[in-house]
């Protein structure tokens, strides 16, 4: 006999004994950056799993969902920089930065919004006075009377003379259409300069540039979304206009105060001063920019 005893016989599974074998599914990778995707979300970049072809009631429900949700980033941004004063500014430089919609994006967006609404709001103001139709005939139009004295012939008197004849005939109408789109192109240009002529109020402590700027952008972000919200309230409630719109321009002096103050963490009266000086350049700087762009958007219209 055999000392050994011969093992125990473990009883077969099942699924083995049927003749079927298990095996776990494979997990699906993410379309992004390829890695496995145990859950929802890619753990590498964040991506959604999801097919990249879908219906358009699905495209439309994520698309919803994004915007609604109540953790949504773009709720959390637009709230804090109408309601408190410098706290993205701080947040980004502090590093925290994942809540809240990167600080570029936010002014491009708010910027183009902004506009948009200018415009609209424009063209809708210059019709209801009466812009000359295209029924009328050439002896009903306004007649274009342009002359430039002692110019010689050259490229600056007929670029000259195209845009004055175009802005008479349709009443500027064509001109304000050029100023109001080459504003966001020159804005790209008075921020910074702004942020340069905050480094020398910031002189010590010694402040980095990009944190003038930040500042710059976020309270101009802050405008470009209270402009049209007041624009609103006072077309839903003409009773009220003068009263609101007296109310937000307060609101527009002490936000930029507020911001400076929580950004910068001076004394109130020091950052008081400041803000005066930044907002006597933002004066002067500002009729600049405003001659240039109305001068370009004149010889380009």
């Amino acid at each position: 006999m055999n000392d050994l005893a011969a093992p125990a016989r473990q009883p077969m599974p099942r699924a083995a004994a049927a003749g079927k074998v298990h095996t776990p599914a494979a997990q699906p990778c993410c379309d992004n950056c390829g890695a496995p995707v145990p859950g929802k979300y890619c753990s590498a970049c964040g991506q959604r799993l999801e097919s990249p072809v879908q219906s358009l009631r699905h495209f439309l429900t994520l698309a919803f969902e994004d915007v609604t949700h109540a953790d949504s980033r773009l709720w959390r941004t637009l709230q804090a920089l109408l309601l408190r004063p410098g706290h993205l500014t701080r947040e980004f430089l502090r590093g925290r930065r994942v809540a809240y919609l990167p600080p570029v994006r936010l002014y491009l967006v708010l910027s183009v919004v902004f506009f948009l609404w200018a415009g609209a709001t424009q063209h809708a103001q210059v019709m209801s006075l009466g812009v000359p139709a295209a029924s009328e005939s050439p002896q009903q139009r306004p007649q274009p009377i342009c002359t430039f004295q002692g110019m010689q012939q050259g490229r600056l008197l007929e670029l000259l003379l195209h845009a004055c004849q175009r802005a008479t005939r349709d009443r500027g109408q064509s001109l304000q259409e050029a100023f109001m789109h080459n504003v966001p192109r020159a804005m790209f240009l008075f921020l910074p300069l702004l942020a340069a002529a905050m480094l020398l109020l910031y002189w010590r402590p010694r402040r980095y540039y990009v944190e003038h700027l930040l500042w710059l952008v976020h309270n101009h972000a802050f405008a470009f979304l209270l402009a049209p919200i007041v624009w609103l309230l006072t077309w839903l409630v003409p009773g009220v206009a003068g009263g609101l719109a007296a109310a937000a321009w307060l609101y527009v002096a002490w936000y930029a105060w507020r911001s400076m103050r929580v950004v910068y963490g001076q004394k109130p009266g020091r950052t008081l001063l400041k803000l005066t000086a930044v907002g006597f350049f933002y004066f002067l700087a500002g009729v600049i920019m405003v001659v240039i762009t109305s001068v370009y958007s004149f010889l380009t219209v």
